[in-house]
């Protein structure tokens, strides 16, 4: 008789328990069935994006910054720096005035390509030395890291990214027109140069 009541005591304790462990766990303890998240999301800004990246240059530069005193050491760093550009053509600037239909082919006059962003890649970049920096460290990488970014917005035109955003706007925009318009497409280039920097 001890033992039958021993086991059912044992078979309600594991009940009860079993019962507890649901509950906790779908977070029903005291009775809740459902969590509910109320969420107020104000949309602040739209913009129509006309820009079209088709070309993006990577660099990786290792820049020597260097600030000169007249009577204590120059502070020098070392760094490795990597950050890109890219190339677009914004065809927002693009109206009925730039097109023109002869028989079955399409003339678009497009804007000419631009550096629309070139930036450095801070996570991808590190200082790799410093010395006699103390307490102008902090000037000295930033000065570093701004003369990298100028750099890289001139080496980015040097290499031609211009030019090879027209021809990835032949392979990339020309077929996406061709197929919307049925017609034979021809990229023309002939409005103002966008080469001011972007900021």
């Amino acid at each position: 008789m001890r033992l039958l009541i021993r086991l059912l005591t044992i078979g309600l304790l594991l009940m009860g328990g079993f019962y507890f462990w649901k509950k906790v766990g779908s977070f029903d303890i005291f009775g809740v069935n459902e969590v509910e998240t109320t969420h107020n999301i104000v949309l602040e800004k739209m913009q129509t994006l006309g820009q079209v990246e088709l070309a993006k240059y990577t660099f990786k530069d290792v820049v020597e910054q260097k600030l000169t005193r007249d009577y204590l050491p120059d502070p020098k760093a070392i760094l490795i720096v990597q950050g890109e550009a890219i190339g677009c053509i914004d065809l927002q600037k693009i109206t009925m005035d730039n097109i023109f239909v002869k028989g079955d082919t399409l003339i678009i006059r497009m804007p000419d390509p631009n550096l629309c962003n070139y930036k450095i890649d801070h996570q991808k970049s590190k200082i790799y030395h410093t010395e006699y920096a103390f307490m102008n460290e902090q000037l000295l990488i930033d000065e570093a890291y701004k003369r990298a970014e100028d750099q890289i917005y001139e080496t980015a035109l040097q290499s031609g990214i211009l030019e090879q955003t027209k021809k990835n706007a032949e392979l990339v925009l020309k077929p996406l027109f061709e197929s919307l318009t049925g017609k034979h497409v021809i990229l023309r280039y002939g409005m103002t140069a966008e080469l001011s920097r972007p900021r």
